[in-house]
């Protein structure tokens, strides 16, 4: 691919990946509840799910979805429900104020932390129709398929992955402000209305 459509295409991405979305949302979420440190556990998991689609739809998922409505019928129900009970189980959290004297934070496992922005990630089917739409208008047929395929995936990766760093990082700043049990109610029902959204918006969407 020449090098002014490998620049278009970025800066189609880096506009993309800077909406915010599930994926972003989760990551400050975690950066909110464990530190940007532990947040990175998340993003590993998500940015997993991401490089699962990516492939999928080189693959040729993208086009199987695309011909069997049935199949990604049953995909987005199962992500939007996900996501759906995301929100509940943050309108459910409980609240209350860290003071000196309280004991430290159950801390989730790398385990759980992981798992968790894998199922986020791969929550949204709609990412490998993304791919499958995004990436023919960048490739070259008279160029290596694979090569150029590379390119436009860890591309993709490290604007995602920058984009997951400014949302945590983000996260730490929001987490002084949560100090108050009221102020952490209200962005755990906020952050929950907005995972429910996403999941209606998602039983909504059509292929």
């Amino acid at each position: 691919m020449a090098l002014h459509t490998w620049w278009l295409y970025v800066t189609a991405v880096f506009l993309i990946a800077a909406t915010p979305g599930p994926n972003m949302l989760h990551v400050t979420v975690q950066s909110v509840r464990h530190g940007p440190r532990r947040a990175t556990i998340a993003m590993a998991g998500l940015m997993s799910a991401v490089l699962l689609c990516l492939v999928a739809s080189a693959l040729g998922l993208g086009a199987l979805l695309k011909a069997s409505p049935n199949l990604f019928g049953v995909l987005r129900w199962l992500g939007a429900g996900y996501l759906i009970w995301l929100g509940i189980k943050a309108w459910r959290a409980p609240a209350s104020a860290a003071t000196p004297t309280d004991p430290p934070p159950v801390r989730r496992s790398a385990g759980a932390l992981y798992g968790a922005g894998l199922a986020t990630g791969l929550s949204n089917p709609k990412l490998i129709l993304f791919a499958a739409a995004l990436f023919p208008q960048f490739l070259d047929p008279l160029r290596p398929f694979w090569t150029q395929l590379a390119v436009l995936v860890a591309s993709f990766v490290a604007i995602e992955g920058f984009w997951y760093t400014m949302y945590a990082l983000g996260g730490r700043s929001l987490a002084a402000w949560l100090a108050r049990p009221s102020r952490q109610r209200l962005f755990d029902r906020v952050t929950g209305t907005i995972f429910i959204g996403f999941g209606g918006a998602l039983l909504a969407s059509r292929v």
